[in-house]
């Protein structure tokens, strides 16, 4: 099996995760994603995995509501900053975006 074939669980968070290891987790990995970006440029995956982790923080229920909520805009920041480090993929803006969402919820 490819190793990409199944995520580790520092690609995806899951449900049972403390809220404490995620913080940490997602902490660390930005730092990384800083370090690295200042030497070779952004790292597409590594951006995507922060994203998870803030998006997983941000649907807990038992953190505190400033906390969820800033996970939530963080993970939305992020998700952009993703979205224009792909190469060769038409760019769609936060309209688009939100559209899709509803219509993914729906």
């Amino acid at each position: 099996m490819p190793r990409d074939a199944t995520p580790s669980p520092i690609e995806e968070p899951v449900a049972t995760t403390s809220p404490e290891l995620l913080v940490s987790a997602v902490l660390h990995l930005m730092s990384h994603y800083a370090a690295s970006s200042a030497e070779s440029g952004a790292c597409l995956k590594l951006g995507a995995i922060i994203e998870r982790h803030l998006r997983a923080l941000a649907a807990i229920p038992d953190l505190p509501p400033v906390l969820r909520a800033t996970c939530h805009q963080l993970s939305e920041q992020w998700a952009g900053v993703v979205e224009r480090a792909q190469p060769g993929r038409a760019r769609r803006g936060f309209f688009t975006r939100l559209v899709d969402g509803m219509q993914g919820a729906g």
